[in-house]
């Protein structure tokens, strides 16, 4: 089908047929990365194609960079899969294939690209419908982009696995991230106790989105001051499985988000005996992105319950910036890239 890119106002015949994305052709750090003009994609009949004005960073997109741990070059063992990174958008749609039921030129729109292709680090990307949802109302691009994964990592992890429910102690390990700060508000909304564990510059920011007590990871070890938790949600994974057990209530829930090779196995290993002797559940949580999810998080910051924690913004230009700062671990909240405003 054809793609009417004269609508988005290109200057010039030329113009219409390509974009500016940040790319990649081969595993590295951040100094790989460059700016190119591409191809603008051509949406299948299920999809849409998407002018994208914001992005957000996840820790997925910094894995593929590296492509570490290994399981990331699961397609492109050698060279990347996906030449254009970035999973989490929030755009307006310029048209739709023939079989887009949900989606009509015009429409504001956010998701996560991650089961359907990445790509979001351009101007322009083509998507399943199924990825995306009707931008939350009152909500700038930036704000909705940095939503998607990470919010739906949260959710998966403190509702599904963790079965939280009110008067939970819960200890959040990695709270100032993304994931974290998403985690801790929802846990303080179903009546949680919660417990932040962070880097000393990030626990301001934990204690102004809900926190209950926070913990400087370079000061105090979680796992050895004796105290108890119903529900243990591990964003980073800087302990061994046995060790965060020891700050496990009986009958709690320990849940991995994601994690090396060896920890996965590990946590596989223990998780029967543990389940069996202890009461102490393990569950390891791998990502699944679902609108109906995406739907829950756009009640809750339409109904200002919610806020996304935005860190830094950066031009898409500077979008090497973006992923470097991602990997120095300093950022509190999400690091956002924006192409229009």
């Amino acid at each position: 089908m054809g793609v009417e890119i004269k609508a988005a106002g290109f200057p010039d015949e030329r113009r219409a047929r390509t974009m500016t994305a940040m790319v990649y052709d081969t595993y590295g750090s951040p100094e790989v990365l460059r700016i190119e003009e591409v191809d603008i994609p051509v949406p299948e009949d299920h999809e849409v194609l998407i002018e994208v004005h914001a992005a957000s960073v996840n820790s997925w997109d910094w894995d593929l960079l590296r492509g570490k741990p290994y399981l990331t070059r699961l397609g492109g063992f050698r060279k990347p899969r996906y030449r254009i990174l970035g999973a989490d958008i929030a755009g307006r749609v310029i048209t739709a294939g023939a079989k887009v039921k949900r989606f009509r030129p015009g429409d504001e729109v956010f998701g996560d690209l991650s089961g359907c292709g990445w790509g979001g680090f351009a101007e322009y990307v083509s998507a399943s419908e199924e990825a995306l949802t009707p931008k939350p109302a009152g909500l700038s691009y930036e704000q909705a982009a940095a939503i998607p994964q990470a919010a739906v990592l949260a959710l998966q992890g403190m509702r599904d696995k963790g079965n939280l429910r009110n008067g939970h102690r819960v200890l959040i390990n990695g709270a100032g991230g993304g994931v974290g700060t998403f985690a801790v508000q929802y846990a303080k909304l179903h009546g949680a106790e919660v417990t932040g564990v962070d880097s000393a510059g990030k626990l301001d920011m934990l204690r102004s989105v809900g926190a209950d007590y926070v913990l400087d990871y370079t000061k105090d070890d979680f796992t050895t001051i004796g105290q108890r938790y119903d529900l243990i949600l591990d964003v980073v994974g800087n302990h061994s499985v046995s060790a965060v057990k020891r700050a496990l209530a009986s009958g709690g829930t320990y849940v991995m988000v994601g994690g090396s090779l060896h920890r996965i196995l590990q946590a596989l290993l223990a998780a029967p005996l543990s389940a069996w002797l202890e009461r102490k559940k393990i569950a390891i949580l791998v990502h699944k992105p679902n609108h109906d999810d995406q739907m829950v998080w756009k009640a809750l910051v339409e109904a200002g319950q919610v806020v996304p924690v935005i860190d830094r913004q950066y031009p898409l230009r500077d979008a090497a910036q973006a992923m470097r700062y991602h990997g120095e671990g300093r950022a509190k909240g999400k690091i956002v890239v924006y192409m229009k405003r």
